[in-house]
């Protein structure tokens, strides 16, 4: 089934660093379906990618951090690598637009490496999750339920391990793209509640 994203707005978050292939088929994907991806940065100019193995191509930077506010977009793309996120958990502007977007119900789409910053967010609390294996700790001990698996669908939250499961993160985060807004902070405040009372 094909899902039309024609007129929503996607922030992807990057910084120096990101795994190259996780914004490029993601990205792809979302703009063949008709949505709009900006790419949104520390600072101006451009970023550059690590394609597996060594330095990838530069991409330029669309707005800031500074400039970029959850309540303008849609939806909210996280591509992994190991730089990245543990560069962008750093900058508390960048934790805040993660968090905003969680806050306001916007579907977010996270790969590999890139959990790290719904961890940093304080987001992830009673919510099943996957992610680069490496990452589990960080995950489970910031209450989240990490399982493995090629991608995991959580209120409005995708999320998948590396490369590999590219084809089932990009389908899965069309449809939830697609459905939109998840219930708003109410609902996803609640899951972390509810995570919470159960490690009390």
């Amino acid at each position: 089934m094909t899902r039309s994203l024609k007129g929503k707005k996607v922030a992807a978050l990057l910084t120096q660093g990101f795994e190259q292939i996780e914004l490029i088929e993601p990205q792809k994907a979302l703009q063949t379906a008709g949505a709009t991806v900006d790419i949104v940065s520390l600072e101006r100019g451009s970023v550059r990618g690590w394609n597996r193995t060594d330095w990838g191509a530069d991409v330029p930077v669309d707005r800031t951090v500074d400039e970029c506010r959850a309540e303008d977009y849609d939806a909210l793309l996280l591509p992994g690598g190991v730089m990245n996120p543990d560069k962008l958990r750093m900058n508390q502007k960048a934790v805040q637009l993660v968090r905003a977007f969680y806050d306001q119900g916007k579907p977010i789409a996270a790969i590999c490496h890139a959990p790290w910053m719904l961890v940093e967010a304080d987001v992830v609390r009673g919510c099943r999750i996957t992610s680069y294996p490496s990452v589990k700790t960080d995950l489970r001990n910031a209450g989240a339920e990490w399982t493995d698996a090629e991608v995991v669908v959580d209120r409005g939250v995708v999320t998948s391990r590396k490369p590999d499961d590219i084809p089932a993160f990009n389908n899965k985060m069309l449809e939830e793209f697609a459905e939109g807004q998840h219930g708003g902070a109410g609902r996803r405040q609640n899951a972390r509640a509810a995570g919470a009372s159960t490690r009390a």
